[in-house]
């Protein structure tokens, strides 16, 4: 599939490598591509800059978000949540429209210092925010609730078995995304239901947040044991 992914960061760096390792033609998105590519300094959390790795992801292009959307049949949306309603500005509703938009963004808020709080949460999600705002498109919320390395390669812990969760309004959107996870090796996929259900996946944040403070990790996962 042509799939795009929306940012330029570890998320989005770890998503387009494995897709594109699994075959797919991958284009990552940025909002200014030149700046992007001239970039040379570490981002605030220490890692590489982009440029460091497309050099070793020549088979991934990089192009402005909206570029990258207009000929994708899937795109994600791997922005800060802080940034994401601008970025899927910056695509246009034209470029989403017909889609499925993978979103794993959290709507974490950073101002009141660490650890960050939730800027929407209980009555509404980031999730649903998108799909308000772009209508046409096909908000699947996913992979928002564990670290980036784990999203693309869960076998990294105790064989793999943990779970992750999706939520949208169309059955088969969420179909497509969850084979996209199980490629990845997940195997417990749980469907919570609507797009409303994002709440759930968005608000499991506090608590991530907190058990990577007091296990000084961001290498564990949920598993729902029924």
């Amino acid at each position: 599939m042509k799939i795009a992914v929306l940012g330029t960061g570890m998320v989005g760096q770890a998503l387009a490598g494995r897709l594109a390792e699994l075959g797919h033609e991958v284009t990552v998105g940025t909002r200014d591509v030149a700046a992007t590519k001239a970039r040379t300094d570490p981002d605030a959390m220490g890692n590489s800059p982009y440029s460091a790795w497309a050099a070793t992801h020549t088979d991934v292009t990089l192009a402005t978000f909206a570029q990258a959307a207009s000929s994708a049949e899937v795109v994600v949306n791997a922005t800060s949540g802080s940034f994401s309603m601008a970025a899927l500005g910056d695509v246009g509703a034209k470029n989403l429209a017909g889609k499925v938009l993978v979103d794993v963004a959290n709507p974490l808020d950073f101002s009141p210092g660490m650890p960050p709080t939730l800027f929407v949460k209980d009555a509404d999600s980031l999730g649903e925010q998108i799909q308000r705002a772009f209508p046409g498109a096909k908000v699947v919320k996913a992979l928002n609730t564990l670290a980036a390395p784990l999203m693309v390669n869960p076998r990294q812990l105790a064989a793999g078995d943990h779970t992750v969760f999706v939520s949208g309004n169309d059955a088969e959107a969420k179909k497509l995304v969850t084979g996209l996870l199980e490629s990845f090796g997940h195997t417990d996929v749980i469907d919570l239901g609507d797009i409303t259900t994002a709440r759930g996946a968005e608000m499991l944040l506090p608590l991530w947040l907190r058990l990577m403070g007091s296990l000084n990790t961001a290498m564990f996962n949920f598993k729902i044991v029924r």
